[in-house]
């Protein structure tokens, strides 16, 4: 195996690391949205930070993921 196919590889599993973190975290806010959403009276500017914060890791994960498994034209 070359160094650049070592390169690739442990690339990758960066990549999916990388992925795991979001997506929990993704996961995460999704369950606070929900709980404060269920509260009487919340607070709806900070339901929509969270909101905000979701879609921008939603970004991220759709850009890693692409970067992790470019299109390669043959």
């Amino acid at each position: 195996m070359s160094n650049y196919a070592e390169k690739n590889v442990m690339g990758n599993d960066e990549y999916a690391n990388k992925i795991k973190e979001l997506i929990d975290r993704h996961r995460q806010l999704d369950i606070e949205a929900e709980q404060l959403a269920e509260a009487p009276n919340f607070d709806q500017i900070k339901l929509q930070r969270i909101k905000k914060e979701k879609l921008a890791l939603k970004d991220q994960i759709a850009q890693l993921s692409a970067n992790q498994f470019p299109d390669i034209i043959a």
